[in-house]
């Protein structure tokens, strides 16, 4: 009985070996099609983490000002697409668009376009930071001069025991009047007509003047450093002064 268990046993075992060498002649010779597939699905699982990265928020591309600087005719095409560029902006006057294109000599990334809509953002926030009192928002993008005569008015303002409150409706037109370089400085002068709602509070909380939708016009010029490749690095411009409409 022993013997013929073991004997079973060892058919068994014999049998198992060899469907298992069997098996393995199969399933472990990997071909260069196996190779491509796996390739294939690595590929998709790194192409699916990068996409995960970037819809999540942690991956964010920014432009590079300090790239190297464009040699021989590399340079010549940037400075040659900007002077197409800033020459189709619809300017009011050729001496905007030539005013333009003195900025753009400076500073080939320069874009009228982009810098209006921009200008138009900081119109907004710098007109609602005021009301507010927002010294902080006010510092960010005035210069200090006008910054000082900002925090003037909000003091005197808080002194009598004012306060606006006030709806930014929207801006209904934008549109460049000035641009100039002046001692390796840029100016860009823009003329903004908006339409706010305004109330003004006495210290009683009484509603003293406004409430009502109003248009108004304010001529802003905007400034920024463009003498050298340093200065450049520093994109921003700030409202460098505020004038009266004309």
């Amino acid at each position: 009985m022993n013997g013929q268990l073991d004997l079973l046993t060892l058919i068994s075992l014999v049998v198992a070996f060899v469907a298992i060498l069997k098996l393995r002649s199969v399933l472990g010779q990997r071909t260069d099609e196996d190779d491509a597939r796996i390739e294939r699905i690595k590929a998709r699982e790194r192409d699916s983490k990068a996409a995960a990265g970037a819809g999540s928020g942690e991956v964010i591309n920014m432009p590079m000002r300090d790239r190297p600087e464009p040699a021989g005719t590399q340079l010549e095409t940037v400075v040659n697409d900007s002077e197409a560029r800033i020459r189709a902006f619809p300017a009011l006057s050729q001496s905007v668009t030539d005013g333009l294109l003195s900025i753009g000599r400076f500073d080939p990334a320069f874009d009228p376009e982009a810098f209006l809509t921009g200008a138009s953002s900081a119109y907004e926030i710098i007109v609602t930071a005021f009301a507010d009192g927002d010294r902080k928002a006010l510092k960010e993008l005035l210069s200090r001069d006008v910054y000082d005569g900002f925090i003037t008015a909000i003091n005197e303002r808080e002194a009598r025991g004012e306060q606006i409150d006030q709806q930014f409706v929207g801006i209904k037109k934008a549109e460049i009047t000035g641009a100039e370089v002046s001692g390796g400085f840029a100016s860009v002068t823009v003329r903004f007509i908006s339409e706010l709602i305004t109330a003004t509070r006495d210290r009683a909380g009484n509603v003293s003047g406004g409430d009502r939708v109003t248009e108004v016009t304010d001529v802003w010029t905007f400034g920024r450093d463009v003498s050298s490749k340093r200065a450049l690095q520093n994109p921003n411009w700030r409202l460098d002064e505020t004038q009266p409409p004309n």
